[in-house]
């Protein structure tokens, strides 16, 4: 399982969070106070019902842009901006990730590259479901439930209306797409929104990494890249049951130039895309 939203219990095992009620509280009286209905106010900034309802719930991390939002819309004083900067923790991610998603929710740069499965912030419910149920041990339904919660609202991050919007590379192996994870109809659902996410966010280049590839820069494994608006990279390694943030200079040195080395070796876009419609019209 990636993005720390999956794994067996103990130190990874994804925490509930008061903060997040708290400011679901609050944000929903400040809503209350503007005599706005929750449809009124996700009209307004911009946001689905369905996601509105959940931050008041407590139920999904509310990202910067929509903090902001709300602060603007509702005349809060400062006080939804200056409770998100004490969210802590996020329902439904390992304890080993949440410092890596503070990154990545305000990163201006964001590269991945990807040999186990789709990355999280691709995946659609049906895949991230069956990625669940294929690492033992099984999650309750209530741990689902926080997990795929937790990586649907990180897609948020994919906006092209986010000031500014996040520039986005993805490197992914070509058997991670035809492994047909939770079969043939999930795969299908899979490729279609792949295919949606490139056509429709510019701020996004996708490239596989052919099948038939005699010299690899990333055989070390999965890596991430994450560019903050200062202009600082950070890296983030995560393997079985764990993950590591990377600040060290001369280690993000290595790891920029396996990335720039991998971006060479990968299909082009154009390429990839292409791949992407031949698998999915093989289907």
């Amino acid at each position: 399982m990636t993005d720390g939203a999956g794994g067996s219990p103990g130190c990874s095992e994804p925490e509930v969070s008061d903060s997040l009620r708290t400011f679901g509280e609050v944000f929903k009286a400040f809503r209350k106070r503007a005599g706005l209905t929750q449809e009124e106010f996700a009209e307004l900034v911009g946001y689905s019902v369905q996601t509105v309802a959940k931050i008041e719930q407590g139920r999904r991390f509310p990202q910067p842009d929509f903090v902001e939002r709300a602060e603007e819309t509702l005349d809060a004083f400062g006080t939804l901006r200056g409770a998100a900067r004490h969210l802590s923790r996020q329902p439904g991610l390992a304890s080993w990730f949440r410092q890596w998603a503070k990154f990545e929710a305000e990163a201006v740069s964001l590269y991945t590259y990807e040999c186990r499965v789709v990355p999280g912030l691709l995946q659609t419910e049906a895949y991230a479901r069956a990625v669940s149920f294929s690492v033992p041990p099984l999650p309750d339904e209530q741990q689902l439930s926080e997990r795929i919660a937790a990586r649907l609202a990180r897609q948020d991050l994919l906006a092209t209306s986010r000031k500014p919007p996040t520039a986005f590379s993805f490197i992914v192996e070509q058997a991670v797409l035809e492994r047909y994870t939770g079969g043939e109809e999930v795969a299908r659902e899979l490729y279609d929104h792949l295919l949606g996410v490139i056509e429709r966010h510019w701020n996004v280049e996708f490239q596989l990494m052919p099948l038939r590839q005699p010299v690899h820069a990333g055989l070390d494994g999965p890596l991430r890249l994450a560019e903050t608006a200062d202009s600082c990279w950070f890296g983030y390694s995560e393997g079985q049951e764990n993950g590591r943030l990377i600040t060290d200079a001369k280690e993000m040195s290595r790891l920029h130039q396996r990335y720039a080395k991998m971006r060479s070796q990968a299909l082009t876009p154009e390429d990839s895309l292409g791949l992407l419609k031949r698998l999915r019209g093989a289907l």
